[in-house]
């Protein structure tokens, strides 16, 4: 693994996501469908929130609230992005610091991409499996 490739190598460009009046619930039901930890919340065609398994377990059924609170409630509003070129390494220090497991990827201002350590398994396996293949 090359810790000084960009973080575009690495990242998921399908971003997968839900608008802030769209319930706790249908947000949940998105994740479980798609088998993903996180969604990027849009509203107006501009991503202006996250939101992850975490926040349900920390902002929702700890506090006892309804699945039918609207995502803009419990979302981060404060979004932690890098740039696309950002190297691997950098990106993994910064998740570190944070105590996050996903990664907001911009270019030129846009969020293109997500990134998360699941996606650096993937690239994992898919070098392994090509080793492998090569024998």
């Amino acid at each position: 693994m090359d810790t000084n490739a960009p973080i575009k190598v690495y990242m998921t460009r399908k971003l997968i996501g839900v608008e802030p009046d769209d319930s706790i619930k249908r947000a949940c039901e998105v994740m479980v469908e798609f088998d993903i930890g996180s969604l990027v919340v849009v509203e107006k065609g501009k991503v202006v929130g996250f939101f992850t398994k975490s926040d349900v377990i920390r902002r929702v059924v700890i506090p006892g609230l309804p699945n039918t609170t609207p995502v803009r409630e419990i979302m981060s509003g404060e979004l932690i992005t890098v740039d696309s070129n950002t190297p691997l390494r950098e990106v993994l220090d910064l998740m570190a610091k944070k105590g996050i497991k996903h990664m907001l990827i911009e270019e030129e201002g846009e969020i293109v991409g997500i990134f998360s350590l699941s996606d650096l398994l993937t690239a994992s396996r898919r070098r392994l499996e090509t080793a492998i293949a090569a024998e």
